[in-house]
């Protein structure tokens, strides 16, 4: 009779469980991109319909923006701290840092190179013609970029110990929490309480953020209706060739190179990577900034299998030195000038005007409109006579800089897997599970709280290899 009353209660156990199968539908979030996908399409509509009154409706994509880049600063502030804090060996940490910074460069000669080729052989600017209202404009895009390398260097100090979260300085932020990290490294046993701490405070900030991504349908909304007001149909249409151009050259870098990369390193689809960002991509998108997903990329990587210093120090060090969409834009961009101004350039003046921007828009990164400045700024700076011309494409930009932010941010969700998986710093099996649906991210919490329970005991267990894995 034991076993038949064994298999009864693992019937009913069965049963009981059973109703747990349809637990995807308490993920309401899936109807919030839904109601995002809804939104950027009535904005599209509302633009072209009421141009006057989309235009108006700028400062609710606007205010959206602002309240995810609100939560930048302190969800990096705490990834990192957590991250660098749990290692022991502080050596880990820079080997992290320098693998990074060294791919970081590699890539952007890569992304200038194909820019290169690509320019080169569709002449972007052949046929348009410069007017005395778009001259001005140039000037004044070159005012706003950042003043230079020095500068640049300068700014990473913040002026206060909490002033990087105040200014919403990213690399500031990174600063302060690498001190912080290595603080509590040197502190052992006496700083984990701190790390305890800051543990939960980033499941605060994460549930906070969850809450603010409710309002994404409504910044799409006005994001996406603000720039067809302004732009109009005009625009699309005489810079078609360069436009479509550049979203075409994005696309191959990403198949072709990131696929390659991942595909060789990290023995993933860089397909199925994209698909499992597939929410992150919509969200860049329908607002045109890369920041909007910067969060969501740490807490993602993280589930994925990455360990958090590799994400910590990647992903935020990748959103101001791994710009590969920029670097791809400013090629193609000064290409379409100079051919617009029938003042065509040389291989090697193509050439040294590139790498001059690929060091300006390093000191450009966090600068509203970036990618416009850099360009008019290292015009003025390697070539004046073309700074007239940037004003032709000020149009589009904004069509343009949702082709760079997307590119960016694959490339840093790429750079982050291929660095963890160079460090060993990579599940691959948990990277296997997730990318095939068996571990699915909490859009809840954004953080997997198993795990977070597991990260917290480990350091009272003074074990260094399984905190490095957590």
């Amino acid at each position: 009779m034991m076993p038949t009353t064994s298999s009864r209660r693992a019937a009913v156990s069965t049963a009981q469980t059973a109703p747990a199968a349809p637990a995807a539908k308490r993920d309401r979030t899936h109807y919030l991109y839904l109601a995002v996908i809804v939104a950027v399409a009535l904005g599209i509509a509302v633009g072209f319909a009421a141009p006057d009154f989309a235009k108006e409706l700028k400062p609710i994509g606007t205010g959206f923006v602002a309240l995810i880049k609100m939560m930048i600063s302190p969800i990096i502030f705490c990834t990192i701290v957590l991250g660098v804090g749990s290692v022991r060996k502080a050596a880990k940490v820079g080997k992290v840092g320098g693998l990074a910074l060294g791919y970081f460069i590699a890539m952007s000669f890569v992304a200038l190179a194909i820019g290169l080729v690509v320019g080169n052989i569709i002449h972007p600017g052949s046929g348009m013609h410069l007017t005395e209202a778009v001259k001005g404009v140039g000037h004044t895009q070159a005012e706003a970029a950042a003043e230079g390398p020095v500068d640049f260097l300068l700014g990473i100090i913040p002026t206060t110990f909490v002033s990087a979260f105040t200014e919403g300085q990213v690399l500031q932020t990174l600063l302060v929490a690498l001190l912080v990290g290595f603080a509590l490294q040197a502190m052992g046993r006496t700083g984990e309480p701190v790390l305890r701490g800051v543990e939960h405070i980033q499941k605060l900030v994460f549930r906070v953020l969850g809450m603010i991504m409710w309002a994404a349908p409504v910044g799409a909304f006005g994001a996406m209706a603000a720039v067809i007001g302004e732009t109009g149909m005009d625009a699309l249409k005489a810079l078609a060739t360069i436009m479509f151009g550049f979203y075409i050259t994005c696309f191959l870098f990403i198949v072709v190179v990131l696929g390659t990369l991942t595909k060789l390193v990290a023995k993933v689809s860089v397909f199925r990577l994209l698909k499992y960002l597939g929410r992150e991509f919509l969200l860049i998108v329908s607002t045109s900034s890369s920041e909007s997903a910067l969060p969501r990329l740490i807490a993602k990587m993280e589930h994925l299998g990455v360990s958090r210093p590799v994400v910590g120090i990647t992903v935020p060090t990748g959103y101001s030195f791994n710009l590969d969409g920029t670097m791809i834009y400013l090629t193609m961009a000064s290409l379409f000038i100079a051919d617009a101004m029938d003042q065509p350039m040389s291989i090697g003046q193509q050439i040294g005007l590139l790498l001059f921007m690929m060091v300006a828009s390093k000191g450009a990164a966090g600068v509203s409109g970036s990618g416009i400045a850099v360009l008019a700024s290292g015009l003025q700076s390697h070539k004046p006579a073309l700074v007239d011309g940037v004003g032709l494409i000020i149009g589009i930009d904004r069509f343009m800089s949702e082709a760079r932010a997307v590119t960016n941010f694959a490339g840093n969700a790429v750079a982050t897997l291929l660095i963890g998986t160079w460090t060993g710093e990579v599940d691959k099996e948990r990277v296997n599970r997730v990318l095939a649906g068996q571990l699915p991210f909490d859009e809840k919490t954004l953080l997997d709280d198993a795990e977070d329970d597991a990260r917290a005991e480990v350091p009272e267990q003074g074990g260094e290899k399984e905190l490095a894995k957590a």
